[in-house]
């Protein structure tokens, strides 16, 4: 896996550069769309790489590990054979959906200790299993095991939590030096930097995540709730210690306006549940702004969902019939609206890599977040 800064806007940080993996190359900025279980839910990967024009997705450690399980995912040669996906894959070391499981799960130097929300099976994951899991499942990008802080947090549970999550990487690192790919093709390791909001455990916790000299970065436990102001100063900090020639990842972040600030912060890749889950409950993000389709004022609008989209089925399909759609629970218009709102994802990276590339990010970016953050 090899990483190539391509450009870095004039007037910000926002860089454009290309991700090669060995199951294709990746344009950065670039948005993931999250396929939890081995799927995006309501796409089909054809539509994925056809009308969204996906470069990668994500699949989840915790949610794989326990559906459909690590002997059918290994018997398949991996998770990439058993969807029928054959670009780049992401999984998230399962940290998150651990740190969800409040009322389930147990936390130790260990490890994690947790229920299974499917039938209440107890389950352990050690920073050493993470790794051998996430050998098993292939991602071309795995995660390394860490504990994401709630917010608000105290800063002594933060500054410990921090400690132990950089104690867990050192396990994860060393895991996954003594051990191999299971599917004759290399996986990339990402670190994740933690600390809550507090400006000196970031810093700690960027030098020490850089000093392990992984292939790429992850910045985590942001978006759980602080303000936005909080998030950009953290990542914009985060930014200003990880190395400049190895891809960022924010991890779930979020908003478009959330977006294209962190791409001029230096930010590369991104993931969030926001496109898919807000589109199945009739939010759609357009290039106009934000529609929510369920509306009244949509039943007689016979126009394209999105005229601009370069998804060929928005400029097909009027916001009535979506409307119709949504009202009458048909399973077409959670297909529709969750094409519409990836699509749009990946236009927005795309047209902000073109931004950069150009040196006209920075006064792009400012008129484009009050253009896409607009309610229509």
């Amino acid at each position: 896996m090899s990483f190539q800064l391509l450009a870095t806007d004039k007037d910000s940080n926002a860089r454009a550069g290309l991700l090669q993996t060995a199951h294709g190359e990746i344009q950065t900025p670039i948005f993931m769309p999250v396929g939890t279980a081995g799927t995006v839910k309501a796409v089909h990967f054809r539509e994925l790489e056809r009308d969204v024009k996906a470069q990668i997705i994500l699949g989840n450690t915790y949610h794989l590990y326990l559906r459909p399980g690590l002997n059918v995912l290994e018997a398949a040669g991996g998770l990439h054979k058993f969807i029928g996906w054959d670009h780049p894959i992401l999984t998230d070391s399962g940290g998150y959906q651990v740190y969800s499981l409040s009322e389930i799960r147990k936390i130790k130097e260990e490890g994690a200790e947790f229920r299974s929300h499917i039938d209440g099976s107890k389950h352990f994951f050690s920073p050493e299993y993470v790794m051998d899991i996430q050998r098993t499942i292939g991602a071309d990008i795995i995660m390394a095991f860490d504990e994401c802080t709630p917010y608000p947090c105290d800063y002594d549970y933060a500054k410990k939590s921090m400690a132990m999550t950089h104690r867990w990487l050192d396990r994860c690192v060393t895991r996954f030096q003594e051990t191999q790919p299971k599917y004759g093709y290399e996986q990339a390791l990402f670190p994740i930097v933690q600390g809550s909001v507090y400006a000196d455990l970031r810093k700690q916790s960027a030098e020490y995540i850089a000093s392990k000299g992984m292939t790429g970065n992850a910045i985590g436990g942001l978006s759980v709730g602080e303000p936005d102001e909080e998030m950009y100063g953290m990542t914009d900090l985060c930014c200003s210690i990880l190395p400049k020639d190895k891809p960022r990842y924010l991890m779930g972040v979020g908003t478009p306006a959330n977006i294209l600030e962190s791409i001029a912060l230096g930010i590369d890749m991104f993931d969030c549940v926001m496109p898919t889950r807000n589109a199945r409950n009739g939010m759609l993000f357009t290039t106009q702004g934000i529609i929510n389709i369920k509306n009244e004022k949509w039943k007689s609008d016979f126009s394209p969902i999105d005229a601009n989209s370069e998804c060929e089925l928005m400029r097909t399909h009027t916001k009535a019939y979506l409307r119709h759609l949504m009202h009458s629970g048909e399973m077409l218009a959670a297909q529709l609206a969750t094409l519409n709102n990836l699509s749009f994802y990946l236009w927005l990276v795309g047209q902000a890599r073109e931004q950069i590339l150009a040196g006209t990010y920075k006064s792009w970016k400012d008129k484009m977040v009050k253009q896409v953050m607009t309610r229509l």
